[in-house]
């Protein structure tokens, strides 16, 4: 599976970014999906994930009720639209593919085989 991340930029604080991620190779549909971040110095940390159908998503309490991870099993892509932007969502997104047997989502980065490129984020103060 290759993945590639996309709609990074710069906005002010307030502002909303969509990140796409674009999956080919095997059937997408039979992946868990996630978004993680890092910024220099920190560890990577869970943003988001949604389960094989899309039926489950699971987030950051920090990010709760500002971002929506949803996907398109028909375009084998997932999406994190992310509102209310604050300067201490600015990092490296990252987009990550899970095959799971049961299709199911995790927050922990360990179980995600593939990664995307990782698009920047940077929101302004």
């Amino acid at each position: 599976v290759q993945l590639q991340a996309s709609g990074g930029g710069l906005v002010q604080a307030g502002g909303s970014l969509r990140l796409s991620c674009a999956a080919s190779g095997r059937t997408f549909s039979s992946y868990a999906m996630g978004w993680f971040r890092q910024t220099p110095g920190k560890e990577r940390e869970f943003v988001a994930a949604i389960n094989w159908s899309g039926s489950s998503t699971y987030y950051q309490n920090s990010v709760k009720g500002r971002f929506t991870i949803s996907r398109d099993n028909d375009k084998n892509t997932v999406d994190l639209q992310m509102n209310s932007l604050k300067s201490e969502d600015t990092a490296v997104y990252y987009c990550a593919a899970d095959f799971a047997p049961d299709g199911s989502a995790t927050t922990k980065d360990w179980p995600y085989e593939y990664w995307g490129q990782g698009t920047q984020v940077t929101v302004s103060s």
